[in-house]
């Protein structure tokens, strides 16, 4: 457990706490390593653990039949894993992998309950966080089916960016094809249009970022959406 309350915990959810709800939580907590390629929950199988992310970022991956992975969103510093306890429900609604490697506070499940029984704003701050998600999921599913495979590749780099912090990083072709749900081919096409025009450089899964703005302006307008329910909600 953490026994000494560091002044400022970079999880936003966390953030938004009375401060002695806040010392309550992380007082029960462990700060835990988020290795790439750690499966920290799977889908119909109860919590032991739920996550706070503090840096680095975890994929929810939606699996159906004998298909490939899709995946169907990310949570890093905006958010948990685990937040379906806030109604009661103690199984994942899907798998959550880790995808960028950090740190996160780690609480029990048994404890997350106790803690939202005797904190009420961390309670509505989890039901909000939950209807953000449902909202983003909807988002997500309309611009896959609406925009182009370039401007959704721009938007899914800008939400990593948003969460690693760095204008390097790497993140394999077959991640952006599960991302976008499209093949891996038409990633090396995407990915090739925002490079002629001088907005990354993208080699063998290294993304270097070139110009934020130009990301911006290349992205489809579901990244301002997401970013403007989240805000008007949990901030």
């Amino acid at each position: 457990m953490i026994t000494t309350t560091p002044p400022d915990i970079p999880n936003h959810l966390i953030e938004r706490l009375p401060h002695h709800e806040k010392e309550s939580l992380i007082r029960n907590s462990t700060l835990a390593d988020l290795v790439q390629g750690q499966t920290l929950c799977d889908p119909g199988k109860n919590f032991r653990d739920v996550y706070f992310p503090l840096t680095g970022f975890i994929s929810q991956v939606f699996t159906l039949g004998r298909r490939r992975p899709l995946e169907m969103g990310i949570i890093g510093e905006d958010g948990m894993v685990g937040a379906t306890l806030a109604l009661g429900v103690t199984s994942a609604p899907m798998a959550c992998h880790v995808r960028g490697s950090g740190q996160a506070l780690r609480l029990g499940a048994a404890q997350l309950r106790k803690n939202l029984q005797d904190s009420p704003v961390l309670l509505n701050t989890l039901q909000l966080y939950l209807f953000v998600t449902i909202r983003q999921l909807a988002l997500n599913n309309a611009c896959n089916r609406f925009h182009g495979i370039s401007p959704r590749l721009a938007r899914w780099l800008l939400v990593i960016h948003d969460h690693v912090h760095l204008d390097d990083f790497h993140l394999t072709h077959q991640f952006l094809a599960d991302m976008l749900g499209v093949q891996r081919s038409a990633v090396t096409i995407a990915a090739g249009t925002l490079q002629k025009r001088t907005i990354i450089d993208y080699s063998r899964g290294h993304i270097h970022i070139l110009s934020r703005k130009g990301l911006e302006a290349a992205s489809c307008s579901c990244y301002a959406a997401s970013r403007d329910v989240y805000a008007r909600l949990l901030n």
